[in-house]
């Protein structure tokens, strides 16, 4: 089998961690990026990359995809956008009281980092075999089909909300040409949002299984149930 390689934008405990451990379990190269990341293989053989994705500057995410192509000679097939900002309302009953730069920062890291990135994976993705699979999975939530009028909620649910019209426009574009764009939203077994019941195994789970298939069964709104998998509501 070809030498496959993931990299995932935004690394934490839940899902990042979860996630990582499953696809390199399947035998994927493993590059992680975080604001913590050491710019070094880590004891797990991971490729350990730092970056703050509240910085916009094309030139940052072009650096990081060159730098995984080079750590394992060949392009990640599989991009996996995780990371995310909120910022919670000085005023706790006041939604509108963020500040103007914090909305700015949070949709950088929920928008606009993950546009570049997906740009970025277009432009590699064409170095790779034509009939290997290649596919980007954002980690969503219910927000971009259902207001929630939480005010600690507005940055994020703004972001989920404009991600998630670009993927599926990207989806439709690119899916002929073998590539998928996926929003990946866990849902309670009722349809109702996952919460605190969010799971990195159940994330993990499903994000191997798109990319084993290809996401060939599934939407670009990707809503799935732990143990289920895709489940649609």
């Amino acid at each position: 089998m070809a030498t496959r390689t993931v990299l995932i934008l935004g690394s934490g405990p839940r899902i990042g961690d979860a996630v990582s451990e499953k696809f390199a379990a399947d035998g994927y190269n493993v590059a992680l990026v975080s604001r913590k990341g050491t710019n070094l293989i880590n004891d797990k053989g991971y490729l350990s990359l730092q970056a703050d994705f509240a910085n916009t500057e094309p030139s940052l995410l072009a650096s990081i995809f060159d730098k995984v192509k080079s750590e394992f000679k060949v392009a990640p097939s599989v991009v996996i956008y995780n990371a995310g900002s909120i910022t919670p309302p000085p005023d706790a009953d006041s939604a509108l009281s963020i500040p103007s730069a914090r909305v700015t920062n949070d949709l950088n890291v929920n928008v606009v980092s993950p546009y570049i990135a997906a740009q970025e994976a277009i432009k590699h993705w064409e170095t790779l075999p034509a009939e290997g699979k290649k596919l980007f999975i954002y980690t969503g939530n219910i927000c971009n089909v259902a207001v929630l009028p939480v005010p600690l909620l507005l940055n994020g649910g703004m972001g989920k909300a404009a991600t998630a019209y670009w993927l599926g426009v990207a989806d439709g574009a690119y899916t002929a040409k073998g590539c998928r764009f996926i929003y990946a939203d866990q849902r309670q077994a009722d349809g109702k949002i996952a919460g605190q019941a969010v799971s990195g195994p159940a994330h993990a789970e499903f994000y191997t299984q798109l990319a084993e298939s290809g996401a060939n069964d599934v939407p670009w709104h990707a809503t799935f149930v732990k143990d289920k998998g895709y489940v649609k509501f």
